[in-house]
Order: C-alpha cells, then structure tokens, then sequence
C-alpha cells in the first residue's frame, strides 16, 4: 500500500511538473522578440492577410486565452499546427522521436560499457599507476563538452580516416520499406545486417560523442563506490573463502556499489537527450533535437511547444522509472 501511494504521488508530482513546464514555456517565448506570421508571409501581404493568420493561430487573443485554448488541445492530444512545416505538430515529433530515442539508447550503452569497463580496472588496479590513468583520462573526457568531441570524431573518423558516415541517418541508396521509425531495432528484428550496418555507422559517431562525458561520469562515482564496498565485512568473507580479487569485485562488491550510480545513469540520461539537439545538429542527424533548433529560429511557438513538452515528459518518465528500479533493487527501501 505505501508503495502504491508512492506511485501516485510521483504522478501527481510529474503532472504538477509537466502543467509548471508548459506555463513557462509558453510564456517565455512569446514575450521573446518576433513576429512567427511575419516570417510566413510572402513579400506584399496586406493587413488583411497578416490578420487572417493571427486569426489561424490565435495570436489576436490575450496571452492567457491562448494558453487556455492551448492547452485544452494538448489534452486533447493536439498541440496545434507547426507554422512553417503546415502539418501536425503531434506527427512531426512523434515521427522524429524514435530517432533521438535510438542515439540515446546507444550513446547510453557505450557510455555504460566504457566506463563500466574503467571502474573495473581502476577498482581492480586500485593505489597504482593504472588507477592513476585512468582517472587522469576521466578527467579529460568530462572537461571537454560532447560537440567538441563531435567535431573530433569528424576530424579522425571523417576526414583522416573515413570509417563513418558524418552526416544523414540512413544512406537514401539502401532498399528497405521500414514498418515504424524505429530504423535500428526494426532492422535488428528482421535481421537487415547490411541496413543494420549502415544505421550504426552513421549513428556511432554522434552516440560517442554524447557518451564520452556520461562514461567518465560513471567510471568516477562507480570507482568512488566499489573502492567503499571493498573494506566492507561481506566482501572481507568472500576473501577469507578464497575467492580472486576479480570474482569478489564482480560477484559481491560490484551489485551493491552499483545503486548510486543507477541513480546517477538516470538523471544524467535525461540531460543526454537534451545533448542531443547540438549533436544532431553538428552530424545533420535526423532527430527530435536537430528539428529543435529549426523550429527556433523559423520562430514555430507551436512546434517549439511540443518539443519542449515531450522532453520535459521524457525526463519525468525516465526519473520516475529510475525511482521505481532503486526501490525494487534496494531491499530496505523495498520492504520499508
């Protein structure tokens, strides 16, 4: 019963968060500097004309009166009609989302993997030279941002060495009717090696780039927590009992040490989504980020809405699931 009630006040806290996101957001761009009708009107347009589409879009009502009609069509599930692409908003996100979602499951994975793999080193090699490196590398990789990494791998892998693709999704060449848009598991599940092949090597590249800071991150604070796991009791026993520094690492420290840095992951999931509006940008990947940054300067208040408000609800659902996932991993919390 506590856990349910739990539940719901998480909800209601994520509703109060979405309703606070969309009062902000609404406001802050349209006091900003900018006509959005201007920027649809051909050379010559009338008064007339400039009225009519104010009319369209409800810019002729009061800031508060917009919002209401605003958001009583977002409940609706209709945000409104973006100004300079004429379609849906609700369309066009949803049909760039898949693409942002992929790079940040990816950029999350390889992030996990690398620094996984250096806390286990340094744990393991603990009080020497490689320990040493490695957080002399984790300090470098957290220094630099993830669009200066981006043009790196430009550099290395694009130019010098022409392994990846620096641009695009999807080279247009390839024959394949994709069902959803989700390109990368949709080609995974048919078993399109060769579609497969090209996804990755147009996504790696920016995935790197949004993982390297993430994985210096986590090889950091899950280092930090192995090496207080180590002077533990249970973990002294596991040794008294004969068992290799690796297998005690692994086997005992490992799953206790690992909760605070799921925490971490999450939150600093939710910031790498957001990183991915330069990076898209920076590699012309096709994503929910690289169409942020369009709808910002063609001035398009609803698209920007809508880009705004399905991010702010990515984060939420994604602390939300992380809260859940301690609780079940955490015994005491679980059986509190």
């Amino acid at each position: 019963m506590t856990l349910l009630r739990s539940i719901l006040m998480r909800l209601l806290s994520t509703a109060i968060t979405l309703f606070g996101v969309a009062v902000i957001v609404f406001v802050v761009i349209r006091v900003v500097p900018g006509n959005p009708i201007a920027m649809m009107l051909p050379p010559g347009a009338t008064e007339a004309d400039i009225a009519r589409l104010q009319a369209q879009y409800g810019f002729d009502k009061s800031i508060f009166g917009q919002f209401v009609i605003w958001l009583s069509g977002v409940l609706q599930g209709d945000f409104g009609t973006s100004i300079s692409l004429r379609q849906p908003v609700s369309s066009l996100v949803l049909n760039r989302l898949p693409a942002t979602l992929e790079l940040s499951i990816v950029a999350l994975l390889i992030a996990i993997a690398i620094g996984g793999t250096l806390a286990l080193m340094g744990t393991l090699r603990r009080d020497s030279r490689a320990e040493g490196a490695i957080d002399i590398s984790a300090g470098m990789a957290l220094s630099i941002p993830d669009f200066l990494w981006g043009l790196v791998l430009i550099l290395l892998f694009g130019v010098l060495w022409p392994v990846f693709h620096i641009s695009g999704r999807i080279s247009p060449a390839l024959d394949i009717d994709f069902t959803t848009n989700f390109y990368l598991f949709e080609a995974l599940l048919r078993l399109r090696l060769d579609v497969l092949g090209d996804l990755i090597g147009h996504m790696f590249m920016p995935a790197l780039a949004l993982a390297i800071p993430l994985s210096a991150i986590i090889a950091q604070l899950l280092k930090q927590s192995l090496k207080e796991t180590m002077h533990l009791d249970y973990v002294t026993l596991s040794r008294t009992h004969g068992y290799g520094e690796t297998h005690v690492i692994t086997r005992d420290a490992l799953p206790n040490a690992i909760l605070p840095t799921l925490t971490l992951v999450g939150v600093q999931f939710t910031f790498l989504i957001g990183g991915t509006v330069i990076i898209e940008r920076l590699f012309s990947y096709e994503g929910l980020g690289n169409m942020a940054i369009d709808a910002v300067i063609n001035r398009d208040l609803p698209l920007i809405q809508g880009i705004v408000i399905l991010f702010a609800l990515i984060f939420t659902l994604v602390n939300f699931a992380v809260d859940m996932l301690y609780v079940v991993l955490n015994p005491r919390l679980r059986h509190a």
